[in-house]
């Protein structure tokens, strides 16, 4: 009790100030000194327990309040007019709930104020998106957290250089493009992530080459390039690699559930949609990946379509579609192209040029204007070309992979005329082909008044293809488009059970797939002669996933669709089964992504040509393969007979030793050979009465 005396004066002596101090008595100078009989003092913590967590700290209370310094020095008639501004300014980010302007003598503000908002969330979007705010030629806020304040103040003032962190390499990341071979990798997700597996796919069958259990939370997804692997957590988001699949980056940012890679590879967008009021709430970050570094941030609003920011071909840009604007942003800065948007009223859709700075974006009808299709050029915003369209209900962006071709489909209603003359609910379908390539971009059209199922340009080449008609006889139709000719049917497959299509990434073959709906129905066709390699089916099949160089396909049957039958089967590109994996909870299969090819179109069209001269080579390693698989088949089957024979004779060396003992047991009559049994053995029938039962019949 004396000690809790002592503690409370103390106390007490400090809050009253420091003049106090003279009216301590001896007794109490020496118990906190620490020079009397008793126990070492006791701490804080200790005596007040509970209580002492519960003591205010500094920053209680102000997590919502923010410090904007670089604003206009006004008199007070002018304060009403700047309180207006700083309203309009903040006031997007939630609700101001008070303003207070520091003055001087004169009532002139300092140029600076404290604004509070109603959370701290809304603090952080405001700083985050205001500092730096241009509010005139004279003046830019600078804004921060006033719990900054504590941060700040803490910084020694004896400053020390880091000490430079030791290079640690991080192999090889490109290592699985020089396989002897050129073997290709895929990725298997089983158990929502419970089991990743990397194989490699050797002929004649795969190799394991890495599994890790727990490796992701939900779903895994590889790099434009096969660079890197990236994996989901509850903090964020990771990038493996190398030769070992060692971590090479990650992005702190809490439930991000849709990513998207720049396709060079040099930046990530990660996007969070938790609505659980932190500070990652639908929160859309850039990254940089090689350094690992925060490029810029948004708090997009309303309902999104994935991706939200869609890339140029070469990173140089990146543009997200708002209301009636159009926002491109440059890099590495992350700044609004020309520091402003381009006005757009009613934009519906936009899509980027894979091989140029071109982007195509399509606005609808508005009263008397029509519908509009607009090609245009980054960075000069130049319209290089517009088409205007009728009777518009939808349009959708699709372009070729080299660039060449742009088809928009576009869904119409029908005049009034041909309403009451087909059966399709007043609609027709046009499918508006740009040629990107000709001088002032023609455009041709292709119509039909069937619904539309599909449509896809052959990656490489000049054809595309159409799924139309009405379920379950649906027609699908090749065309192929020609330098300054219109579009020509080259043929129409009838009465498909069908309703997907999936091109080979070289061109020439195509898959016809009837998913979910239509039984797993497959069909492998050749464009060159239109030949049907194969007609089969793969039962409740929900994805095709056709591997880079375009020799493989695989069907898969996935857990996230039906938890009957998941599996996967591995087929040739002419459609021959190779493989046939039935997997719990199997989830989804990725083919690891290839670099475009360092070969010319020139040389690529030369090997070609002399296939046959370079066909004898691989034919001979396929025997050779082929030959060490029977080996090691051989010599596994050998070895299992050496084992069983070694097995065997330890069991006649028994059979031997225990001779004596049978002899014993049979009165030393040796059974154990055929001579033996005819001569010295002799059968006896026994025959025993064992029950008798009488029934009686009833004749009724």
């Amino acid at each position: 009790m004396a000690k809790k005396t002592v503690l409370d004066k103390a106390n007490q002596n400090e809050n009253t100030g420091k003049n106090n101090e003279d009216n301590m008595n001896e007794d109490e100078e020496q118990n906190l000194s620490g020079n009397d009989d008793s126990d070492e003092e006791i701490s804080d913590e200790v005596m007040l327990g509970d209580i002492l967590a519960q003591k205010p700290s500094e920053t209680d209370g102000v997590e919502a309040v923010i410090i904007v310094d670089g604003a206009p020095k006004v008199e007070p008639q002018r304060l009403e007019k700047l309180n207006t501004v700083i309203n309009k300014v903040f006031g997007k980010f939630g609700n101001v709930v008070n303003i207070k302007y520091p003055r001087n003598e004169e009532g002139i503000t300092l140029g600076y104020f404290f604004l509070e908002f109603d959370n701290a969330l809304n603090a952080i979007n405001a700083v985050k998106s205001t500092n730096n705010y241009k509010i005139d030629k004279q003046h830019t806020f600078k804004v921060n957290l006033f719990t900054d304040m504590m941060k700040y103040n803490e910084i020694p003032k004896d400053w020390a250089p880091p000490t430079p962190e030791p290079f640690k390499a991080t192999g090889d990341l490109h290592y699985h493009l020089l396989e002897p071979d050129a073997y290709d990798q895929f990725c298997v997700l089983s158990g929502n992530g419970s089991s990743v597996q990397v194989w490699l796919n050797t002929a004649p069958e795969p190799t394991l080459i890495e599994e890790r259990q727990r490796w992701t939370q939900t779903y895994v997804k590889w790099s434009p390039l096969g660079t890197y692997l990236a994996t989901f957590h509850d903090l964020g988001v990771a990038l493996w690699g190398g030769p070992q699949w060692e971590k090479q980056a990650r992005f702190m940012q809490r439930g991000v559930e849709c990513i998207d890679f720049s396709p060079c590879e040099k930046y990530i967008v990660t996007y969070s949609p938790r609505m659980d009021g932190s500070a990652d709430q639908r929160r859309l970050v850039i990254w940089d990946i090689l350094t690992g570094n925060e490029k810029r941030s948004f708090y997009p609003d309303g309902s999104l379509v994935w991706p939200i920011f869609r890339w140029s071909h070469d990173d140089k840009y990146l543009a997200c579609m708002g209301e009636d604007l159009l926002s491109v942003y440059e890099t590495p800065s992350f700044g609004l192209l020309d520091k402003k948007s381009i006005k757009t009223p009613g934009i519906q859709d936009f899509s980027w040029s894979p091989t140029d700075n071109v982007l195509a974006y399509w606005v609808p009808e508005d009263k008397d204007v029509p519908a509009r299709v607009t090609l245009l050029e980054i960075p000069s915003r130049n319209e290089i070309r517009t088409k205007n369209l009728f009777n518009v209900a939808d349009c959708k962006i699709f372009w070729q992979k080299s660039g060449d071709y742009l088809c928009v489909k576009v869904d119409r209603f029908a005049k009034k005329k041909e309403k009451t003359e087909h059966k399709f609910q007043g609609m027709s379908y046009n499918f508006e082909i740009f040629h990107m390539r000709e001088k002032q971009i023609p455009v041709d059209s292709v119509e039909m008044k069937e619904p539309i199922h599909a449509f896809a340009w052959e990656p490489i080449g000049n054809k595309f293809a159409i799924i139309h008609g009405e379920i379950p006889s649906v027609n699908v139709s090749f065309y192929e488009v020609r330098f300054g000719h219109q579009p020509a049917l080259l043929k129409k497959l009838e009465k498909k059970a069908c309703n997907h299509l999936f091109w080979s990434p070289a061109g020439q073959f195509v898959v016809l797939a009837g998913l979910t709906t239509m039984a797993g129905a497959l069909e492998f066709i050749d464009t060159n002669d239109f030949t049907i390699m194969n007609s089969t089916d793969h039962y409740q099949m929900s994805d095709v996933e056709w591997d880079p160089t375009g020799r493989y396909v695989v069907t898969g049957v996935s857990s996230w669709k039906t938890s009957v039958d998941n599996g996967y089967w591995m087929w040739t590109f002419q459609g021959r089964i190779l493989k046939r994996v039935n997997l719990n909870a199997f989830n989804q299969l990725l083919w690891r992504p290839r670099p475009a090819s360092l070969l010319s179109a020139e040389q690529v069209k030369k090997i070609k040509k002399n296939l046959k001269k370079y066909s004898a080579q691989f034919e001979s390693k396929d025997r050779m393969r082929l030959m060490r698989a029977s080996k090691e088949l051989i010599e596994k089957r050998c070895q299992l007979m050496k084992t069983f024979m070694e097995y065997r004779e330890k069991r006649i060396e028994e059979w031997n030793a225990q001779k004596k003992r049978r002899l014993d047991l049979r009165s030393y009559i040796d059974t154990d050979t055929l001579e033996s049994d005819t001569k010295n053995v002799e059968e006896e029938v026994v025959e025993f009465f064992v029950k008798e039962e009488t029934f009686v019949i009833d004749d009724k």
